[in-house]
């Protein structure tokens, strides 16, 4: 079992910056991704971005640019920095883990990010 807990949401004006922090109940060194989506009213689950164990990166192309994800191994955290932010970014954003062994996805309560024009 792995809990994830978000943090870091809130509401800001277009372009600026908000950084989202999810806080992992195990060492995130045992799961091979961890990673952000988001959900607009009304759309589906999208992925924002990746970070597999061995580091590489993988974003969406609507936040390529903008959006930097990274981890802290010591301290169990993964980041989604977002630069740049635009009306078109406000969602509800979660927190995924991943381990390729186990059939469950593990997810966050999400923290809502509103981007004001």
């Amino acid at each position: 079992q792995v809990q994830l807990v978000e943090s870091g949401g809130g509401l800001v004006q277009a372009g600026g910056s908000l950084r989202l922090s999810c806080a992992a109940s195990i060492s995130i060194l045992r799961l091979n991704a961890m990673g952000w989506y988001r959900q607009a009213p009304g759309k589906q689950r999208e992925l924002v971005a990746v970070i597999i164990s061995g580091g590489r990166t993988n974003y969406a192309d609507s936040v390529k640019g903008r959006f930097t994800i990274s981890r802290d191994n010591a301290l169990n955290m993964v980041y989604l920095q977002m630069n740049s932010l635009k009306p078109e970014d406000t969602a509800v954003y979660y927190c995924n883990a991943h381990r390729d062994w186990d059939p469950r996805d593990y997810w966050g309560q999400g923290t809502q990010v509103t981007v004001s024009s």
